[in-house]
């Protein structure tokens, strides 16, 4: 079938490589599974991508399942400061990519039907208006996409958040304390604030929202944003779980760390990973090495230095394992290894040794974690974070956290110890891995022909031909 016969959207991916990947993985999906023709813009925050980036690029322009665009980058140095915060950041630059991106889509052949952006990107809905385009965003998870949807309620009823006592109560979502929702509300006199609360109103115009979710893991939230009045009647569609396929060229190749995973027991080994972007405090590190020698488990740690301002001020330098414990080691023995660069994620949470996985709860991770059946200890650090750890452990039952948010303070040795016994050996760890085997099979299933997300694309895709045939009727 010619690409003028099928249905053509665009995709708009802001910078950094969690967005890519999920992106990404939604082009592919609509292209292999739907039929789509997918225009695939990517916005870079600098004039050089990130390696991440770099090799996300590639890869996808290697495979040609997608016609990748690289948008030249943009300077919003006059608008926001170089340390303002990621969220004021990057919505700034998906702003300004306005005229490069409608100059962009203006010369594609055939003419696109719809246009799909993230959470940042919801200024380009504008640019989708000029060209009589279906708008949709893609948000990663529910729990946040309910607190963007609800948020213009919020902002009438709650004077400060950082002030609110009670917990805060969203239609479908337990209710979370006031501190565990997403940064950008915590202090209504930042710009951060107003643009959180222009996104939550710039989705609620979109002709549908699609979630990185499934039916079967986000069944109460799903209903009560499809039900309730208050969430502005905005169609929602779970069309995940969407992550990153492994290629098999990487699987190919074992590395010394996936053969000392050959030789642990099976579900006996814990992954620790805070993402690409997160680091510890040199204090948190010295408990969390503490708490893990105390536990007496295995595990594999992505370590990195504190921040460059901490360890050039501390003496011990960028050198990530200056910061453990002295004499760790040497005490450890044979039971664990530190990696101190990068570390094949996927293929360590699908190894059959791997029974635990200590994450930053960035969605990406977590839906990897859910579809390697692996059970989770919960240390959010930003964005979003606290929220997905809130409803990991306390609503879908899949995780433990911490009795205190590792923003807030020191998580102690003790706890740790605890927390890591709890998943990797107490019958509260064995219930977990019962449940997150169950949401594996039931998130594949959803993706499978005649699942769930499966049909909900297939509807995107019905919705982009009637579009497409309905200006073909009108002509130009």
């Amino acid at each position: 079938m010619d690409n003028a016969s099928k249905p053509h959207a665009v995709i708009v991916s802001s910078p950094g490589v969690g967005h890519l990947v999920c992106n990404l993985e939604l082009g592919n999906r609509l292209v292999a599974d739907h039929n789509f023709h997918i225009t695939f813009f990517v916005v870079l925050e600098s004039p050089g991508a990130s390696p991440g980036e770099s090799q996300l690029i590639q890869s996808a322009t290697t495979q040609k399942l997608l016609h990748v665009v690289v948008l030249p980058p943009v300077d919003v140095s006059g608008q926001v400061g170089p340390k303002a915060p990621i969220f004021t950041r990057l919505t700034a630059i998906m702003r300004e990519i306005g005229p490069t991106l409608r100059s962009g889509i203006s010369t594609l052949k055939p003419s696109p039907t719809a246009i799909i952006v993230d959470v940042f990107g919801t200024p380009a809905l504008d640019v989708a208006d000029e060209f009589h385009m279906l708008k949709y965003v893609f948000v990663r998870s529910a729990w946040p996409l309910a607190l963007m949807l609800y948020v213009p309620i919020l902002d009438k009823e709650i004077e400060e958040y950082i002030d609110q006592k009670e917990p805060l109560r969203i239609p479908g979502c337990m209710a979370v304390r006031p501190e565990d929702v997403v940064d950008p509300l915590l202090d209504r006199t930042k710009q951060e604030y107003n643009m959180f609360v222009q996104v939550g109103s710039e989705i609620r115009k979109s002709d549908g929202v699609l979630v990185n979710i499934w039916e079967d893991l986000d069944a109460t939230t799903l209903k009560a944003m499809r039900e309730e009045e208050a969430y502005g009647s905005v169609p929602v569609y779970a069309v995940g779980p969407l992550i990153k396929q492994v290629e098999p060229s990487a699987a190919s190749k074992k590395s010394d760390l996936l053969e000392w995973l050959d030789q642990q027991p099976i579900e006996s080994v814990l992954y620790i990973s805070f993402g690409s972007l997160g680091v510890l405090s040199a204090q948190q590190i010295t408990e969390l090495a503490w708490g893990l020698e105390q536990s007496q488990q295995r595990f594999i740690w992505v370590l990195r230095p504190p921040c460059k301002k901490v360890s050039s001020e501390d003496g011990r330098g960028n050198d990530a394992l200056n910061y453990l414990p002295h004499g760790f080691w040497h005490r450890m023995g044979n039971l664990g290894i530190v990696v101190t660069q990068w570390a094949p994620q996927s293929d360590i949470l699908s190894h059959r040794s791997t029974g635990g996985f200590l994450s930053h709860c960035g969605w990406n991770s977590s839906l990897e974690s859910i579809l390697s059946g692996v059970p989770m200890i919960t240390w959010p650090l930003y964005a979003e974070q606290k929220m997905n750890a809130t409803k990991l452990a306390e609503e879908v039952g899949v995780a433990v956290r911490p009795k205190i948010a590792p923003t807030k303070g020191v998580v102690g040795r003790v706890e740790i110890e605890m927390m890591v016994r709890k998943v990797m050996e107490d019958p509260e760890g064995k219930a977990m891995r019962v449940r997150v085997k169950e949401l594996k099979i039931s998130g594949k299933k959803a993706l499978a022909e005649g699942g769930g997300s499966f049909n909900a694309m297939s509807h995107l895709a019905k919705q982009c031909m009637i579009k497409s045939q309905s200006q073909m009727v009108k002509g130009p």
